[in-house]
């Protein structure tokens, strides 16, 4: 083997594989980093004294700890619904072979590609009653017209709600579209015999087909509903009071305003434990559906 020929072999292991191990040993070692501070008296500074189980039953005990993973629940729930039921219906329709359908697309990826502080900021002042909807429609002459759920405690969580779908809604149509563009043709054509109309088309034969396309829809969005941060600090600053916070905005008070370093870290694991408890489902089912696949080649 020539020298050349080594070197064709081995550059695109060394262009791969190096920056691969390096992130693997800093999300590895700082995750392990983190579990470890989570066990110990750690305040504003690391101390490595053994606490035990201290600081997850006092984050379990903390309010704030509370209503930020009620408004998990609640704004993840929805969060998750909304858009997958808004991108497959921009999806279906999309799928009708509209024309400009380039055009349509790329405006509803379009808010993909915006940050998430931009987001939260730019409705933050659509949704300001003061220089907002609210203030356009009294401007019309709407003066008994209210729309005030940004400083509402109980409607600020639906503010995020609302900011988060409009954001992630175009990303759930993509994925859902590519889904419904990779259905095999001889099923509709066998569908139309059939008698069975547009409607039934999709609900009996085309939604079933793409339902391993629904199952990682759901579980990227529920990723991005755990680890929603820069858009509720930007839109609500997980207000009013404790309304609208998450349990990422409390891991970052607690670290870093604070300087609880250990009960953040406890914090944090327990997020981390949210990921997981969505993620390895999903790798398992992943593995399954290969070994089935594998049995039946």
């Amino acid at each position: 083997m020539t020298w050349r020929e080594r070197r064709d072999r081995i550059a695109p292991h060394l262009v791969i594989w190096p920056p691969i191990l390096v992130s693997c040993c800093y999300v590895l070692g700082f995750s392990a980093w983190t579990v470890w501070v989570s066990f110990t008296r750690s305040t504003l500074m690391p101390d490595y004294a053994w606490a035990g189980w201290r600081n997850y039953s006092a984050m379990l005990a903390s309010r704030n700890w509370q209503i930020a993973y009620t408004n998990l629940l609640i704004y993840g729930t929805l969060f998750v619904v909304l858009t997958i039921a808004l991108g497959l219906l921009l999806a279906v329709l999309i799928d009708q072979h509209i024309r400009a359908e380039n055009i349509y697309r790329a405006i509803f990826l379009y808010p993909l590609a915006v940050s998430f502080v931009v987001t939260g900021t730019v409705w933050g002042w659509l949704l300001n009653p003061t220089i907002g909807v609210q203030k356009l429609m009294h401007d019309l002459g709407w003066a008994s017209f209210r729309f005030e759920w940004l400083i509402d405690r109980d409607m600020a969580i639906y503010t995020v709600v609302i900011a988060g779908v409009w954001q992630a809604s175009g990303f759930a149509m993509a994925l859902l579209l590519a889904g419904l563009r990779s259905v095999d043709g001889d099923l509709l054509k066998a569908a139309q015999i059939d008698g069975a109309g547009r409607v039934r088309t999709y609900l009996r034969v085309v939604f079933p087909t793409i339902g391993p396309i629904f199952v990682a829809v759901l579980v990227v969005l529920l990723q991005f509903a755990i680890k929603t941060y820069d858009l509720v600090v930007a839109l609500t600053a997980g207000g009013p009071g404790l309304a609208s916070t998450l349990p990422t905005v409390v891991v970052y008070d607690f670290m870093f305003q604070r300087g609880e370093l250990a009960r953040g870290s406890a914090a944090a694991v327990m997020l981390l434990g949210s990921l997981a408890f969505v993620l390895v489902p999903y790798a398992l089912y992943q593995r399954r559906k290969r070994r089935k696949a594998g049995a039946h080649a």
